[in-house]
C-alpha cells in the first residue's frame, strides 16, 4: 500500500485538467499542469489529498501548503483563496477530493463517541480554526487506495463504494485531525449546524440573531464560539461566503448581477462596493481577468 501506487491510479484516469468523476459519489479525481494563482472559493466539508505537487488555500490570513506529506481538513463550508500557484507540465499536481457526507460522519463520530475508550488521545489544537492539515497515516494510505480501486470497475463502485468509504471517514476521524473534525460532526456541533443552515441559504437575509438562534446560544456567546471556530466574526463570515462565492460564479461565466443576486445582494452598488474592497478590483474588472474553471482551484 503506497501513494504511489495512488498516484499511479490518479494519472491512469486524468487525461484533463480539472476535476474528473470517479463514479463513487463524492470522490473526484484532479489534475493541474499549470500555475493558478489562490483565488476566491468556497470549499464544502471535505478533505483534500495531494499525491504530487503542492496545493495552496488561505482561510482569513492564514496561510495552508500542502503535499503528499500532509492532507487537508475542512469539515465545515469556508470561504477560502486555494490555487496551485507551483505547479507547471514539468511539475504536475495530482490529487483526490472527497466530499464528507454530513450524515455518515455524525453516524461514525456518535459511534465512536460512544465506544469512549476506543477513541485515541488526541489533544485540541486551537490554531485549527476553520481548516487543518493531518499528516497521512498508514490507515488513510490504506483505506484511500482500496477506495481508489474501485473506479476501474462500475460494478465494484456501485457494490463497494459506500463501504470503502465509510472505512476512509473513519480513518480521517481516526487521525491527526480527528479531534478536530469530530467536533464539527458530534453532539455538540452547534456551529457547525450554523455555518451549514448559512451555506444552504446565502440568497436569504441572514442576521447575527437568525445564526444564534440557529445554534441556541445568546448572542454574545455565539459571536465569540464562532470566531474561535472559523477566525472571523459571523458577519464577516456571511460576507466573505457570498462574495467568494459570487466570484467563482462569475468566474464560471454568470454574469455580476445575477451573481449578485444569486449570493443575496439586492443592491448592485452595494455589491460592486464590497467586492471592490475585499478584491481590489470591480466585479466587471474580475470577469474580464478571472475566467477559470469552477473546481480548478
Amino acid at each position: 500500500m503506497s501513494k504511489q501506487r495512488i498516484k499511479q491510479l490518479i494519472e491512469d484516469r486524468t487525461d484533463q485538467d480539472g476535476l474528473t468523476e470517479t463514479g463513487i459519489p463524492g470522490v473526484r479525481l484532479f489534475r493541474a499542469t499549470q500555475a493558478i494563482p489562490c483565488v476566491p472559493a468556497v470549499y464544502e466539508p471535505s478533505v483534500v489529498a495531494i499525491v504530487s505537487g503542492s496545493k495552496e488555500a488561505v482561510l482569513d490570513g492564514h496561510r495552508y501548503v500542502y503535499d503528499d506529506s500532509s492532507y487537508l481538513c475542512c469539515p465545515m463550508s469556508m470561504p477560502v483563496k486555494a490555487g496551485t500557484p507551483n505547479a507547471s507540465t514539468d511539475n504536475p499536481l495530482y490529487g483526490v477530493f472527497i466530499s464528507l457526507n454530513q450524515r455518515v460522519m455524525t453516524e461514525l463520530t456518535l459511534e465512536m463517541e460512544n465506544v469512549g475508550g476506543a477513541l485515541p488521545a488526541l489533544k485540541s489544537d486551537l490554531r485549527a480554526q476553520g481548516i487543518r492539515l493531518a499528516e497521512w497515516g498508514e490507515g488513510f494510505t490504506d483505506a484511500l487506495q482500496r477506495l481508489l480501486q474501485l473506479g476501474a470497475n462500475p460494478t465494484d463502485a456501485a457494490v463497494l463504494g459506500d463501504a470503502r468509504l465509510r472505512e476512509l471517514y473513519y480513518a480521517i476521524l481516526q487521525g491527526e485531525a480527528g479531534l478536530f473534525v469530530r467536533q464539527a460532526f458530534g453532539a455538540g456541533n452547534a456551529i457547525a449546524r450554523s455555518i451549514a443552515h448559512v451555506s444552504s441559504h446565502l440568497d436569504a437575509p441572514i442576521s447575527i440573531h437568525d445564526m444564534a438562534a440557529h445554534a441556541g446560544m445568546s448572542r454574545a456567546v455565539f459571536h465569540r464560539k464562532f470566531k474561535q471556530v472559523t477566525t472571523m466574526a459571523p458577519i464577516q463570515f456571511v460576507k466573505s461566503m457570498r462574495l467568494n462565492n459570487a466570484a467563482m460564479k462569475i468566474a464560471g461565466g454568470m454574469t455580476v448581477n445575477e451573481a449578485a443576486i444569486d449570493v443575496g445582494y439586492v443592491s448592485p452598488s452595494q455589491f460592486s462596493r464590497e467586492f471592490k474592497r475585499l478584491y481590489g478590483q470591480s466585479p466587471r474588472q474580475w470577469s474580464n481577468g478571472h475566467h477559470v474553471a469552477i473546481g480548478s482551484a
